[in-house]
């Protein structure tokens, strides 16, 4: 049993090849669990999952300090070089029931790369993707992590400025997780203080969501 004052989140990442879902997820934990590099093709070809430390200082209830665990699976890309679809669908769908099947999900990081404008087909699928894995209730546990936004800030961009200037195909979809959003510099180490920001936005979402979690089940065979 956990502490009772002890937390743990339970994350999946998802996205397309090269958007940073490995570093994204390494960034969370302050580790390097996921291999993350440069390649023509997808790197990630299975689920693997991360465990963080306990984690100080981010969450304080009735002047009680708790301690916080981050666990995120790390999942193949969707399109994916070397996977069809289904491939990847079954492997992510069954590493969902195995790691969370009895804990529950409590966000799916949907990770998109804010130096690329998001197109209406790559919305879509990504979209229904997230559905088969998910069910009906996917917006309430979905958020959208921008990476690379460093890239953006370079081109003079600050994330107010970006999201005005953002396609509506990308404005529609946060909409429809309910502006749960998060933008990630995949260039840098993480510092603590940073780490600690993300890690509270990512508390608050889930707690807006009364800390409910979703329970993946297996595929039928």
């Amino acid at each position: 049993m956990a502490d009772s004052n002890e937390m743990t989140i339970n994350l999946v990442v998802l996205g397309r090849t090269q958007a940073g879902k490995s570093a994204a997820g390494n960034s969370l934990l302050g580790s390097s669990d996921f291999e993350s590099r440069l390649s023509p093709s997808s790197v990630t070809t299975r689920c693997s999952l991360g465990r963080s430390c306990r984690i100080l200082g981010i969450i304080r209830r009735n002047a009680c300090e708790f301690s916080l665990r981050i666990r995120v699976l790390d999942t193949p890309s969707y399109p994916h070089s070397g996977l069809s679809r289904e491939q990847v669908r079954d492997i992510v769908r069954s590493a969902l029931a195995q790691h969370f099947g009895e804990e529950g999900l409590h966000l799916a990081l949907l990770v998109l790369r804010a130096d690329l404008p998001l197109c209406p087909d790559e919305s879509h699928h990504a979209i229904q993707f997230i559905q088969e894995l998910l069910g009906p209730t996917w917006k309430d546990f979905t958020a959208v992590l921008l990476t690379h936004a460093d890239k953006a800030e370079e081109a003079g961009f600050s994330e107010e400025s970006y999201l005005h200037s953002a396609s509506s195909t990308l404005l529609s979809l946060l909409s429809s997780v309910q502006h749960k959003y998060i933008f990630l510099d995949n260039q840098k180490s993480m510092i603590k203080e940073e780490r600690a920001i993300v890690l509270r936005k990512l508390l608050n979402f889930i707690r807006k969501n009364n800390y409910q979690v979703l329970l993946p089940k297996r595929s039928k065979e």
